[in-house]
């Protein structure tokens, strides 16, 4: 065992902390889901982008979307311009180290990609948020693996990439990444169970007032 703590110290030695590129992505990692959980918190509650659209929630929901997906692409360009300020370890190098990351991008980037297909564009960017609900609970491939594909895979593409990098930075940031979602998932869960909760009721509520009319 303190052969173990001794090589994980050995890797976090190889991180230079005096980077700034590694504070910039470290911060752009914790902005993206605070940032959309407050916009999409404000929109559930005061629906401000749907009348910034002329009422249409939809469109004002792709807006949201494509905002998400922009930060997304500039959090992803900070990382690895991060992993290229920062020096490598022999550990992480060589041809067995190259396979795990190949597998961990694939395997990701697969769970992003068929839980984007399995939500479509509304039920994977907090569409509920603006009254766009789905009927029920997805239950097929990825969601019968993780209940979180969307994070777990993006957190699986940012370990494969510290891997090809062979940067000890990035493994920093990919257990900061971790983390960050794990958080994120505490705050959004609840609020989405409670979305649909609430939906259910107001059908309960009408289905017994129209049982009484009849």
């Amino acid at each position: 065992m303190p052969l173990v703590a001794q090589g994980v110290a050995d890797l976090f030695n190889f991180v230079d902390y005096s980077k700034q590129s590694l504070a910039i992505s470290a911060a752009a990692i914790a902005f993206n889901p605070t940032f959309w959980n407050i916009v999409a918190r404000r929109e559930y509650r005061t629906k401000f982008l749907t009348r910034a659209f002329g009422g249409n929630a939809q469109v004002a929901c792709y807006f949201l979307a494509a905002t998400i997906f922009s930060l997304g692409l500039l959090r992803d360009f900070l990382y690895e311009r991060a992993l290229r300020d920062q020096p490598s370890h022999p550990l992480l190098e060589g041809t067995n180290i190259n396979y795990a990351a190949y597998a961990l991008l694939a395997v990701g980037n697969i769970f992003v990609v068929t839980s984007t297909l399995r939500l479509g564009i509304t039920g994977t960017f907090l569409g509920d948020y603006f009254g766009i609900l789905m009927d029920g609970i997805v239950t097929g491939f990825p969601f019968n693996v993780t209940s979180a594909p969307m994070y777990y895979g993006s957190t699986m593409s940012f370990l494969g990439t510290a891997l090809l990098y062979g940067k000890p930075a990035g493994l920093l940031l990919t257990a900061w990444v971790l983390f960050v979602y794990i958080v994120a998932i505490q705050f959004e869960n609840p609020f989405t169970a409670e979305i649909y909760a609430k939906r259910d009721r107001e059908r309960a509520k009408a289905a017994g007032t129209g049982k009484k009319e009849l």
